[in-house]
């Protein structure tokens, strides 16, 4: 997974043989307490959902990460299985982002 850090970058998959899959594009940067982006893995970009994520300083060197992830009407009937397929997604990679905070400190 690459995340270009800046406004517009893009959010993409490089497999183990270079191939780089689409998944998003920045549309708030502003670190340390605000990431936005479109995310369309697989999708078409006009079909893009909008996620954002807040970090909150809840004191004693620790954050919540608050995930607010709308739009998914735009994708009509499919709407709600890739919203459960999404909130699967995040399930399995929040263990993995915890780990590496805890690693940076």
């Amino acid at each position: 997974m690459v995340l270009e850090p800046h406004l517009g970058g893009r959010l993409f998959e490089r497999t183990p043989d270079g191939v780089e899959v689409d998944w998003g594009e920045i549309t708030l940067w502003s670190p340390p307490l605000r990431l936005g982006y479109l995310w369309h893995i697989h999708r078409d970009r006009s079909d893009a959902t909008d996620v954002e994520l807040t970090f909150v300083d809840l004191g004693n060197g620790t954050t919540r990460l608050d995930i607010v992830h709308s739009g998914w009407e735009r994708l009509g009937a499919e709407g709600a299985s890739w919203r459960e397929a999404n909130t699967g997604g995040w399930n399995a990679l929040m263990p993995n982002f915890v780990v590496a905070a805890e690693a940076s400190d």
